[in-house]
């Protein structure tokens, strides 16, 4: 019984991100005027706000996303967004196996981290058989392994100021913008929510995110930033990029994206 009512609540919030994301795409695909009206924004707003709310009351604050058994790995897990990244540091970093690559953790914490990928790899681990699920509705299981955020910030120490965890990636999707991404607290200190080094068992490989990604398991793929360079804790978006709290988000997507 419990296993059923799981798979239930588990479908509403996916039929909840499902038309909140339909939504945004009512949005993009309607003549420029429509998708800039004040009415259009306040309805994908409303959306995103029913999501989140919904997931949350269902699934709890700590509510666990599935995992499986190793016979569900799939044997080539699929990446998705960039897949080799052209940056010139990115390329500089890879060419010496990221020796010289560093995670910084800074903003609204007493305590800012530098952490080189031998020090991430020698920190306790977590690792968990996942399914990822991409907007574009495909989805592939994977193992994951690397340290808990939620670790990494209270060693850091977060400020009471803080509202959202920022993630800095070194890929670039249209040849000029840095991706980047954002979660609130809440899904940042969410214990699956990790900073994955190792798929499958072997170092990440460049498709899907070397050295560093996020894996945040109740949340949409796009949620999960790749080729990570740095986290800032901050108190809003209103001065990175588009002040909407990530790439897509920055392009019509909902930033709530939680399934």
């Amino acid at each position: 019984m419990r296993r059923d009512s799981g798979r239930r609540d588990a479908s509403r919030r996916r039929f909840l991100q499902r038309s909140a994301l339909g939504a945004a795409a009512l949005g993009l695909a309607g003549c420029d005027r429509l998708s800039q009206s004040e009415q259009v924004a306040g309805t994908l707003n409303l959306a995103q706000r029913l999501n989140l709310r919904v997931q949350r009351f269902l699934a709890g604050e700590r509510g666990l996303a599935p995992e499986y058994p190793a016979s569900m790995i799939d044997p080539v897990f699929r990446p998705n967004g960039s897949t080799d990244p052209q940056s010139g540091r990115y390329r500089e970093l890879a060419a010496n196996g990221f020796a010289d690559w560093r995670l910084t953790l800074d903003g609204l914490v007493e305590t800012p981290l530098s952490l080189s990928l031998d020090e991430i790899r020698a920190l306790p681990a977590r690792t968990q058989i996942t399914r990822h699920d991409c907007v574009e509705g495909w989805s592939a299981i994977g193992q994951w392994t690397g340290p808990v955020l939620g670790d990494l910030l209270a060693r850091a120490g977060v400020k009471s100021q803080a509202r959202y965890v920022v993630f800095h990636c070194m890929d670039q999707l249209n040849g000029k913008d840095f991706y980047y991404e954002s979660l609130d607290l809440v899904e940042a200190r969410h214990p699956q929510t990790i900073l994955a080094h190792s798929l499958n068992g072997a170092p990440l490989p460049t498709a899907n995110g070397a050295p560093l990604r996020l894996r945040a398991e109740r949340q949409l793929g796009y949620k999960m930033a790749k080729y990570l360079s740095g986290i800032t804790l901050v108190s809003h978006f209103d001065d990175i990029g588009d002040g909407r709290g990530g790439y897509w988000e920055d392009r019509g997507y909902t930033w709530y994206a939680g399934i």
